[in-house]
């Protein structure tokens, strides 16, 4: 079997993609069954028509990216949720788990079967939601001892170099250490806020740190208005 690769230019970044027609089928997996799902919930919000990037809604858009789909899942670089996994839990994670990492990844590596599209989902609804205003959020940059206690809902970060990295922890009166996030080759085409499954109280006295310091600044948010 041959395949041929053709270097792409999209979205900033450069893709290698398979052009090959001829690959062999090794894997139950396909895109009708369960990868149209994973795409859809994770990456069709901007892989669409009329979206910030190339559609990845059906089969045929889809199976020339298959190659570079793997490539940018494992690297972390897609979907672009910039926080390290188990370090806070979020309400709004876009990132992929490692089983889906790995479901995306035996696609691929089986010849990226279609399958029946019969057994394909239901598009989703794009319309967007309005993004909620965001009440004045605490500025730490390097390092913050709070005053009084607060119920940490949220961390925006603010003047992240493009992948850049950093970690924002939380350093109790206890001496406990409460770890609040951790981006990695964070990218600003994609701002975010993170927001917290459950606000987080922190005493007075809590030192808020960001290591490396002067690596970049975020704002601690406190509430959360409509």
């Amino acid at each position: 079997m041959r395949r041929h690769f053709t270097r792409i230019f999209a979205g900033g970044i450069w893709f290698a993609v398979a052009t090959s027609g001829h690959d062999v089928i090794t894997t139950p997996l396909t895109f009708s069954r369960e990868i149209s799902r994973l795409v859809y919930a994770r990456c069709a919000s901007c892989h669409r028509p009329e979206g910030m990037a190339f559609s990845l809604l059906t089969y045929a858009e889809a199976r020339p990216w298959a190659a570079a789909i793997k490539e940018e899942v494992l690297e972390r670089r897609m979907p672009p949720w910039g926080a390290v996994k188990g370090f806070g839990e979020f309400k709004n994670d876009q990132g992929l788990t490692q089983e889906q990492i790995e479901l995306i990844s035996d696609w691929v590596e089986g010849g990226a079967p279609e399958g029946d599209p019969k057994l394909l989902p239901k598009i989703p609804d794009f319309r967007q939601e309005p993004a909620p205003r965001i009440s004045a959020g605490i500025p730490v940059n390097g390092a913050l001892t709070i005053k009084t206690g607060i119920t940490l809902t949220g961390i925006q970060p603010q003047k992240i170099p493009d992948d850049g990295s950093l970690v924002v922890t939380a350093s109790r009166p206890d001496g406990s250490v409460e770890p609040l996030l951790w981006l990695y080759n964070y990218n600003n085409k994609f701002p975010r806020t993170y927001w917290y499954r459950t606000g987080l109280y922190l005493e007075a006295s809590t030192r808020i740190e960001i290591a490396p310091p002067g690596a970049a600044a975020v704002a601690l948010i406190t509430g959360r208005a409509n």
